[in-house]
């Protein structure tokens, strides 16, 4: 019989275990990316809409940016829902706009091209405020796209994105490109821009904001349990608001932190580029602090009960520094809670400690009882401002023009999204007139006391 050598397997076991290491060692770091990624967007799924999702919320909230046929620098709204993403993006681009021409003569030159420009141009600012080093963009990513016709340039088909509506499947396709720059940010935006004005095109970049800001942050700065979409009306929190046009999710419109009954309650912590007024602070629900109120531009989203709009002007002195008149006016009003225009005696030493003028106990005891002759116990805004600032300047013009934008179509003459130009003027008068079937100039009240306003064609635009 010949002789059979045997293979002896012990030899090659070495090189089979290297060879099974090498790829291990490979593939688990992209396991660990792909579970992480998954756990992350698990978590802002459950951050947005808690435990479940309805399914008609859901589908108001799905859809792309869209622009109106007949406002072409405006984007429209479907539904009610997404306006706290719609409306912030829409003073963003805005901001753009105005930057580049100075005034309203954009509404003439807004192409398709500029269209995408200026959209992704507003995407990137709000962005650039969540994070200044990595930025992690959502998007969709369907196996079912084998053929490729008619479809996206993130792989799902217009007719499965229309089939898509199922909140599950939605989320089943998500994934997260990772970019180091604003630059890569905004050539991916430029290369994808069809994923923007696809119907998801909301979603994705609210998933991207909160990604890249990071889901903990998020959660740390908001400080609630409570979804940030709510879970019965599908509006957005005010957490979620002030996210996308500071970059930052605090809960509160107010400067810095409050101490309300022992608790630390964050607010904005520093001017923002688009401000924030609303129609709740007429109501006496919440105070809106300087930072919204005096942005960087005069752009502002303006809040009602169930909506948010953009109000801006192309009047840069509407946002000019403050006078030291106007300092102290805004000081004395932090203590006149109720805007009667007064404050009690025992507040006019905090009010002249924060102008930094001369606070000592026994100078401010003289000033109580000249400024508080007949005794009542308070101090008239008037008779402060003659003591302290007889020489008053005001940085504001007395006569400006306003616009406001609404995206929902239904809420604007003829069913058609446009702008609609005011003219407003401010009086002399510190007696605002209080007109409650008016929201609109109550709102604008909330920012310019003593404002009128008359909008073109005697009509006033709606808030909601």
């Amino acid at each position: 019989m010949q002789n059979v050598k045997c293979l002896n397997l012990e030899d090659g076991v070495p090189e089979i275990f290297a060879r099974f290491r090498s790829v291990l060692r490979s593939v688990l770091p992209i396991m660990a990316d792909t579970a992480k990624i998954e756990q992350e967007l698990l978590g802002i799924r459950q951050l947005l809409w808690g435990n479940d999702i309805k399914l008609d919320i859901f589908k108001r909230w799905s859809q792309g940016f869209y622009f109106s046929q007949n406002e072409r620098s405006a984007l429209e709204q479907l539904e009610g829902g997404p306006c706290s993403i719609i409306a912030p993006v829409q003073a963003f681009i805005l901001k753009r706009l105005l930057e580049e021409h100075g005034n309203l003569s954009f509404r003439d030159c807004i192409t398709d091209e500029k269209q995408n420009q200026i959209l992704i141009n507003a995407l990137c600012d709000i962005l650039r405020q969540c994070s200044d080093r990595k930025y992690y963009l959502v998007y969709l990513d369907s196996k079912l796209n084998c053929s490729g016709n008619n479809s996206n340039v993130n792989g799902a088909s217009d007719t499965e994105l229309t089939s898509m509506i199922d909140p599950n499947k939605f989320h089943e396709f998500l994934r997260i490109q990772a970019l180091s720059t604003l630059t890569e940010v905004e050539r991916y935006y430029t290369e994808n821009v069809a994923s923007l004005r696809n119907q998801f095109g909301i979603l994705l970049f609210l998933y991207s904001v909160i990604s890249t800001k990071g889901l903990e942050v998020v959660k740390l700065e908001s400080d609630t349990t409570e979804p940030l979409i709510d879970e019965t009306y599908g509006y957005g929190s005010q957490s979620l608001i002030n996210l996308m046009i500071t970059g930052k999710a605090v809960t509160y419109v107010w400067d810095h932190e409050q101490d309300v009954g022992g608790l630390k309650l964050k607010g904005l912590d520093q001017q923002s580029q688009i401000g924030f007024i609303t129609s709740m602070e007429h109501l006496r629900y919440l105070t809106v602090g300087s930072f919204y109120k005096n942005p960087v531009h005069p752009i502002w989203v303006l809040g009602s009960e169930t909506h948010l709009t953009v109000l801006f002007s192309e009047e840069r002195k509407l946002v000019s520094p403050e006078t030291k008149s106007e300092e102290a006016r805004r000081v004395f009003k932090n203590y006149d809670k109720d805007g009667n225009n007064f404050i009690s005696t025992e507040s006019l030493q905090a009010v002249l400690q924060d102008l930094d003028l001369v606070s000592d106990p026994d100078y401010v005891d003289i000033m109580r009882r000249k400024l508080d002759s007949e005794n009542l116990g308070i101090i008239l805004l008037n008779a402060f401002m003659d003591e302290f600032f007889p020489k008053e300047e005001s940085s504001t013009p007395d006569m400006f023009q306003l616009v406001h934008y609404n995206g929902l179509a239904h809420s604007n003459i003829n069913g058609q999204v446009q702008f609609h130009i005011g003219s407003a003027i401010l009086l002399e008068s510190d007696l605002k007139s209080i007109c409650e079937s008016n929201p609109m100039l109550t709102c604008l009240q909330t920012k310019w006391p003593n404002i009128e306003i008359n909008w073109c064609n005697n009509v006033t635009p709606s808030l909601n």
